[in-house]
């Protein structure tokens, strides 16, 4: 467990970057709200302080004085525990309160923290802002990913950040790693941090299986774009290729062909396709697809878990076969916190390894991740099992 002091520096550290995340912003850029899957960066900003005050300030810190009273309706997500809040697909409708004021919600708050766990607390409290921290490292990467959707459909396509790397190459060769059939231990088991849907190690069987060292990349997905792997009906689920079909869906998100040859978006602008770099912003559908017209399959979580030590992994998260699911003697938290994973525990499959907008020291190989099949706007690819 981290100590007092340096739990309090992670903090700060944390706060700092959710702020320059958002740095190359243009004012205007702080409110937009394409999709419902996506919140404007005020909101997130927002989001991640209501957490502190709603959990920590307000029922601990003798005397603390709330920012604004109708700050709890504006920036609760999903906590019914906590009390009503404004619907998810409304929250681009906020122009106030503004970005300027927010900004001063985030200073007030952090100074708060400081000054409560600058008198030395409990392990309890300590724990409660662990958990806080890394809320706030999960919103970074999706503050980051809803910045890419906001400008990759703007028309303009602007330029995000020159310095980020969207699409890191994987240098190493090639390789199939075959895994012994056994019994294999899965779920944490250190006193490192994690989330309760990572506890409850138990054991697994695993017949033998061969995963890949290394994610599809985009080339080979361009040959499955070109076999008319979009037109095939027989390698997709039901409900993928309604999918598919009612959305027109031809190709991973921010891709466009022109004059024939294949481009996205990336934080850098529109810019060439690199065939070498791994696939991204496919949905599981997508994933099963090119694993079905392979003739392989995805790993399961649990496979994914048994090899990963075998193989780089962590910049993309990686669709798994895996439903996610609770792990034996699964237990959710009492009050407010026990909505943070458990009630999602449906209709959603697991991914694993993490991506490049994945915070510093929030990512572990037993981390679940979940999304509902569709969804793409995170950095989502796939390694082949057989």
């Amino acid at each position: 467990m981290i100590l007092t002091d340096s739990l309090l520096d992670f903090f700060l550290e944390t706060r700092k970057d959710s702020e320059n995340i958002c740095q190359p912003l243009e004012i205007e850029d702080y409110v937009v709200q394409p999709v419902v899957d996506v919140s404007p960066p005020k909101w997130h900003l927002g989001h991640t302080t209501w957490f502190f005050e709603e959990f920590i300030l307000k029922p601990h810190a003798e005397g603390y004085k709330e920012f604004d009273p109708d700050f709890s309706f504006v920036f609760n997500s999903y906590y019914e525990t906590v009390g009503k809040r404004v619907v998810r697909s409304d929250r681009g409708n906020l122009s106030r309160p503004s970005v300027k004021q927010v900004y001063a919600y985030r200073e007030y708050v952090t100074e708060g923290i400081k000054q409560f766990f600058g008198q030395g607390q409990t392990q309890a409290l300590n724990d409660l802002l662990e958990i806080g921290i890394h809320h706030e490292k999960q919103h970074q990467e999706l503050l980051f990913t809803d910045i890419k959707y906001i400008l990759g459909n703007n028309p303009l396509l602007p330029v995000y950040s020159e310095k980020f790397e969207d699409h890191p190459i994987e240098n190493h060769q090639s390789d199939w790693i075959d895994m012994d059939e056994g019994i294999y231990d899965i779920g944490h088991n250190s006193e490192d941090f994690c989330y309760d849907n990572e506890l409850g190690r138990h054991k697994v069987f695993l017949h033998s299986y061969t995963i890949s060292n290394r994610l599809v990349t985009n080339s080979e997905y361009i040959e499955f774009i070109e076999a008319g792997g979009y037109q095939r009906f027989d390698i997709w689920h039901a409900e993928g290729w309604d999918w598919v079909n009612q959305n027109k869906v031809n190709s991973p998100l921010y891709w466009h062909n022109i004059d024939g040859k294949w481009w996205h978006y990336t934080a850098k602008g529109l810019q060439k396709v690199d065939g070498s770099a791994p696939l991204a912003h496919i949905s599981y559908f997508e994933a099963f697809a090119y694993a079905q017209w392979k003739g392989l399959r995805l790993p399961t979580e649990f496979e994914w878990e048994a090899a990963q030590k075998f193989f780089p992994w962590g910049t993309r998260w990686e669709w798994t076969e895996s439903s996610y699911l609770p792990y034996p003697n699964y237990q959710k938290a009492d009050g407010a916190l026990g909505e943070y994973n458990g009630k999602f525990m449906v209709s959603q499959k697991v991914l694993r390894g993490g991506s490049v907008a994945t915070p510093n020291k929030h990512t572990r190989h037993t981390y679940r991740n979940f999304f509902h099949p569709q969804l793409r706007w995170q950095f989502t690819g796939l390694r082949l099992a057989k």
